[in-house]
């Protein structure tokens, strides 16, 4: 618990120190750019007087950068500083969906035939259904812990795509029973993965899922493409949280020191 608690203290850290950085070169550039920006257009619209327009922004500035105008730099620096986290934020969020259409676009140059072919892999998971059990002909819900394990392994690690409908040979044994066990089609089963990952691992946790439907030899096939999660993901399973990770081409549950100690690796990373 001592290395999780580092670890999470590190990560924020990490995060303050970025964003003070921000802060501060956003504040520099509102007195060094903002600043003399203004008393650009000030001196055109009310001191024609003064020889140059770079004579009177030196002064200007000196005199606020020696304490004679504390007000009117504070100002510029604040919003230079705020117009800097902003910036960053901005970037932040840009940069995390630009990594989501790239894995996407990725995935999808690849035909799904072509996927299956490869057979399963580190970034690669076939699962025959959801919650039909194809053996014992009924509704078996360990099942779904089977694919949220997968789901929670890849976004703990690099990512990777889930193919259900697809059994552990590489044959399409299609998602038609467990449509009928939710009563809908296509858009009922993505509705009931989600609330599954939702309730068991966290609802900011949907957005690293992105599930399509494909028709193959007249069977539907879902096909999940699952981001990696910045943050460690737990699987809540029996009241009790799981870390799973994916490993060559396998899911894994890590035990308490193996999880701390690959979550603090990761943070280091």
């Amino acid at each position: 618990m001592e290395t999780a608690w580092k670890a999470g203290i590190r990560r924020i850290t990490s995060g303050i120190r970025g964003y003070l950085l921000v802060l501060i070169l956003g504040m520099i550039g509102g007195v060094f750019l903002l600043y003399p920006i203004n008393e650009f257009v000030y001196y055109y619209e009310h001191h024609p007087d003064i020889p140059t327009v770079w004579q009177f922004i030196y002064n200007q500035l000196r005199f606020s950068l020696l304490g004679y105008t504390p007000q009117k730099t504070l100002f510029y620096a604040g919003v230079g500083g705020a117009m800097g986290i902003i910036a960053a934020l901005i970037y932040s969020v840009l940069q995390k969906r630009h990594g989501q259409i790239l894995q996407l676009h990725t995935a999808l140059e690849e035909s799904l035939e072509s996927l299956i072919k490869h057979g399963e892999g580190p970034k690669l998971e076939f699962k025959s259904t959801f919650r039909w059990d194809l053996k014992q002909d009924k509704v078996n819900k360990a099942l779904e812990a089977m694919v949220l394990k997968t789901l929670a392994g890849f976004m703990n690690g690099q990512g990777g795509t889930l193919l259900i409908g697809v059994d552990d040979q590489g044959e399409i044994v299609g998602i038609d029973r467990d449509y009928e066990t939710l009563k809908k089609n296509r858009d009922g089963f993505e509705l009931a993965i989600m609330t599954a990952v939702s309730l068991q691992m966290g609802p900011e946790l949907c957005q690293n899922l992105h599930i399509m439907f494909h028709r193959l030899q007249g069977k539907d096939v879902c096909r999940i493409l699952v981001s990696p999660s910045k943050k460690p993901v737990y699987l809540k399973l029996n009241g009790s949280p799981r870390f799973y990770l994916r490993t060559g081409g396998s899911t894994r549950e890590l035990n308490i020191q193996e999880a701390m100690a690959y979550i603090s690796d990761r943070e280091r990373s």
